[in-house]
């Protein structure tokens, strides 16, 4: 039963937000794994009524380091991985660009990378949802950026990245989050606190 008073979104990165991020431009499926807390994490923001959607920078692809078919192989593991928790994504959105990468058409400046909105804008034409009811969660600045850049609010996870992305990075950051907590489950939990206080 949704508990929103208003169509929201919550956007989740991957590496490092909803799997460890250990092997970098990953082309080999058969090492994706999900953090265990990952696909109840999920279920539990579908049931609060939120649109679940991931966005993820795959820049290796514009470098060369992995083939979008490499790409897309490891994002179906994924899906696959959740689905077998009965957990289920609303939308995937991928940017395969780098501006300084080798391979075309991707080698360009692009708005689908984060930072940038472009993967945003497709998931509010796809799902007319509230920005500012919503949320990203990741554990980068460019991920930061990109939920500030989209009018929602934005959660910093410690894990993956985001350790020393809190500890050694962000008092450089010209956009800080709203909040920085442990992990997924830490950020899942937050957002689930802040919608009862809503009721009350």
């Amino acid at each position: 039963m949704s508990k929103l008073k208003y169509p929201a979104a919550i956007f989740l990165d991957r590496d490092g937000t909803i799997s460890p991020d250990e092997y970098g431009y990953l082309n080999d499926p058969d090492k994706y794994t999900l953090y265990p807390y990952a696909a109840d994490c999920i279920k539990l923001l579908k049931e609060l009524g939120y649109y679940v959607i991931l966005v993820t920078n795959q820049g290796g692809v514009a470098r060369g380091y992995i083939t979008m078919e490499q790409m897309l192989s490891v994002m179906q593991k994924a899906q696959d991985l959740l689905a077998e928790e009965d957990a289920y994504l609303d939308k995937v959105y991928y940017s395969p660009y780098y501006y300084d990468g080798v391979v075309e058409p991707y080698n360009i400046v692009h708005e689908d990378r984060k930072p940038g909105i472009g993967m945003f804008k497709q998931a509010l034409n796809d799902f007319h949802f509230r920005p500012e009811h919503s949320f990203m969660i990741g554990d980068r600045y460019s991920d930061i950026g990109f939920g500030k850049n989209a009018g929602m609010k934005t959660i910093l996870v410690r894990s993956g990245n985001g350790e020393k992305a809190f500890t050694e990075e962000m008092q450089n950051w010209e956009i800080k989050p709203d909040f920085v907590v442990k992990d997924l489950l830490a950020a899942t939990k937050l957002i689930e606190s802040l919608l009862e206080k809503e009721e009350d």
